[in-house]
């Protein structure tokens, strides 16, 4: 545990926090700002606040900033046109060759992955019941998940003219398979909450011959993650892009087994009858996705997950320096899988509330979002620029010191 002469030490090396242009430079330092390269700043014009993200790769906030190199790739990709089905067999390629995988394509996220996935599953080779999706009437359609991995975003399974089954044990999930049977799906994120794990999951796939797939929208990092579960032997799995590999926000990846890659190619564009018509993505969005795994894959993860370490602490350090207030800094075991911290306090000492302690941060300047509940605020800084994490610490001594 850090003295308080240690935490006061570390307060009084802390920048004071002038204005929002401030925390702005800051940023890009990392990221070039895409409005300074267009010459407008596009949200100032339309009445919008930009923020420091200190809560992590939610859509609602727009996931994460894309690196240069990312950025570079979409903007070569709006100069020419190209065959869009030959430009994602090639990346598909590509990617699987990175990858060590047999296939893989670019999805529209993994909400897009999981239904595209879904559909190729339903639908195999067969081009007259592609057409027909969502209509499975008369079909072996179902999918079996287990109770504790049930989440809303099973409705990309669903939209597509799967049906559910519900299970708890190993034991349930065999009594549940039917010649109705076509997918066995895994919640990565949820992997405490099911009484089956991975290897026993996919050996009961590989028992019954039904393809298993597992959702891994947030499990990178580890980086690790990318080569894991297709080694282990799930027949199909898939990745958000624009959370922790920074590609687009509304790209993603499906790797796998080629004959269910292709299956599910079938259900997207350019092909028109399809219930994956809608889940285009662009060639602007494969060739940054492209780049954001090349750039991923060679990253210094070991350096990254060190800064990270010392901006948390750097945080606690801050928050800990007022009486009353305790930090507890933890990683998930899986879904965002990075350093993370959690600021609780005595409200008899520091007499403000988890609540109003975001809100005061989220409508000061420069506004930071977070996250928590009635009781914790929660902090991750991975997708801060180095020296955020400064403004950071600051923001909040200052309000729970206010509040003393």
């Amino acid at each position: 545990m850090n003295s308080r002469r240690k935490l006061l030490k570390t307060l009084a090396s802390l920048p004071f926090i002038g204005s929002f242009t401030g925390a702005k430079a800051v940023e890009n330092t990392l990221f070039e700002a895409p409005s300074t390269l267009a010459g407008r700043d596009f949200f100032k014009e339309l009445g919008l606040r930009t923020f420091i993200n200190a809560a992590g790769t939610y859509t609602s906030m727009t996931g994460s900033l894309m690196p240069k190199e990312v950025t570079d790739a979409i903007n070569y990709g709006a100069t020419e046109y190209v065959n869009l089905d030959d430009l994602q067999d090639k990346v598909g390629e590509r990617i699987a060759e990175l990858l060590e995988c047999e296939y893989a394509t670019v999805s529209s996220g993994c909400f897009g992955a999981m239904s595209i996935a879904m559909a190729g599953v339903l639908c195999g080779n067969d081009t007259e019941k592609v057409k027909q999706l969502p209509n499975t009437e008369g079909w072996p359609n179902e999918v079996i998940i287990q109770e504790g991995h049930q989440i809303g975003y099973a409705q990309a399974l669903t939209n597509v003219g799967a049906k559910v089954v519900l299970v708890k044990t190993a034991k349930d999930l065999e009594k549940a398979i039917s010649k109705k049977t076509v997918l066995l799906w895994y919640l990565n994120a949820n992997t405490e909450n099911g009484e089956i794990k991975w290897e026993e999951f996919v050996s009961l796939g590989k028992k019954h011959g039904i393809p298993t797939f597992i959702d891994c929208a947030a499990d990178v990092p580890p980086v690790s993650n990318l080569f894991r579960f297709t080694k282990m032997g799930f027949d199909m799995v898939a990745f958000s892009g624009g959370k922790g590999l920074r590609g687009p926000q509304s790209a993603g990846l499906l790797l796998g087994k080629r004959k269910y890659i292709e299956a599910a190619r079938m259900h997207t564009p350019p092909r028109g009858e399809t219930i994956g018509r809608g889940m285009k993505v662009n060639k602007e969005e494969v060739l940054g996705m492209l780049a954001a795994l090349e750039l991923y894959l060679q990253k210094d993860h070991k350096k990254e997950w060190q800064l990270w370490e010392e901006q948390i602490e750097l945080i606690s350090n801050s928050a800990q320096a007022i009486e009353g207030v305790t930090t507890e800094i933890h990683v998930p075991p899986h879904a965002n899988h990075v350093p993370s911290l959690r600021i609780r306090w005595d409200q008899n000492l520091v007499k403000i509330t988890p609540n109003d302690v975001r809100k005061k941060l989220r409508e000061g300047h420069p506004s930071i979002q977070t996250v928590g509940n009635s009781e914790t605020i929660g902090i991750t800084t991975w997708m801060m620029a180095p020296g955020q994490e400064r403004i950071v610490a600051k923001r909040i001594y200052d309000i729970l010191k206010e509040a003393v």
